[in-house]
């Protein structure tokens, strides 16, 4: 009852425009008006938290969600539920002047209830490489440490035209990215994955599927036959379920010894470690070239 009473009592002052207001754009198209820089702010998602210790503003988090927990330091701030699956009265009861949150990751709901209630919400959606930079130069702007946020963003796509100078225009090699094996689950163009792959050289397989993370079947797989299967990796180990394809040793990727993974966390998360991810990626998809001539 007590953080209902939070709920219900949490009534943002009206703004007064000083010489520290920060006014900002989200992905949403939303305005995002601050008296002066956020801090105490609350992430929804495990991509947001470390964005907001790339941006500088990591000391700045009171909640964020489970599996939040790169850097290290990210372990020890109080949870507030699961990216989807979140404790609204966790979040009141954190006091944040600023709440941040991920338009295709979050439940639309809380986060509606948030806008109602008058907090601060910015919410963000790269899908690109530069709107990762983007995300970590609007949270410098947000918690005023525009100057940390400036120099990792500018650092992030100086390291990102380089790795697509090396090997975007090499021999274009067809690939299957897998999130998942039950549901077999995979991405489509709009996501920011597939923008590594093609950072690489690569083309997704499944690219033209109008949903961001379709759900597919195995026989869709066998008939496109690509050269290349990565699979998402939890915890940065071999997929038991990545062989599993060895039952189909028609498909190229399987004749050619290309089944690789990726772990989850450098590539699923929209920060600026998915360069480490496309690093990787890129190496093995020049391996299944040096394959492909060896043939």
């Amino acid at each position: 009852m007590k953080r209902w009473l939070l709920v219900l009592l949490w009534l943002p002052l009206p703004l007064v425009a000083t010489a520290d207001a920060v006014r900002v754009v989200d992905d949403a198209d939303r305005e995002v008006v601050l008296e002066r820089p956020a801090e105490r702010i609350v992430s929804l998602a495990p991509n947001i938290t470390e964005n907001l210790f790339s941006a500088g503003a990591g000391k700045r988090i009171v909640a964020t969600v489970e599996y939040s927990d790169y850097p290290e330091e990210a372990k020890e701030i109080p949870r507030i539920g699961r990216y989807d699956r979140l404790d609204l009265e966790g979040i009141i009861a954190a006091e944040p002047d600023l709440v941040v949150g991920w338009i295709s990751g979050n439940l639309r709901e809380p986060i509606e209830r948030l806008h109602e209630l008058g907090v601060p919400v910015y919410l963000i959606e790269p899908r690109r490489p530069g709107d990762v930079a983007h995300t970590v130069r609007q949270l410098g702007r947000l918690a005023g440490t525009s100057a940390v946020a400036e120099a990792v963003a500018t650092d992030f796509l100086a390291r990102f035209e380089t790795l697509r100078g090396l090997h975007a225009e090499r021999a274009p090699v067809g690939v299957f990215y897998q999130i998942w094996d039950d549901p077999l689950m995979t991405i489509n163009d709009a996501h920011l994955i597939s923008a590594l792959i093609r950072g690489c050289g690569g083309r997704n397989a499944f690219g033209e599927l109008e949903s961001l993370a379709p759900r597919i079947d195995r026989e869709a797989v066998l008939a496109r036959d690509p050269e290349v299967i990565v699979a998402s990796s939890v915890g940065g180990e071999r997929p038991e379920w990545l062989d599993d394809w060895r039952d189909w040793p028609e498909l190229r990727a399987v004749a050619r010894e290309n089944l690789y993974f990726v772990p989850s966390d450098k590539v699923q998360r929209h920060t600026v470690r998915t360069l480490e991810g496309m690093e990787r990626l890129c190496g093995q998809l020049e391996e299944a070239r040096e394959r492909r001539r060896a043939q």
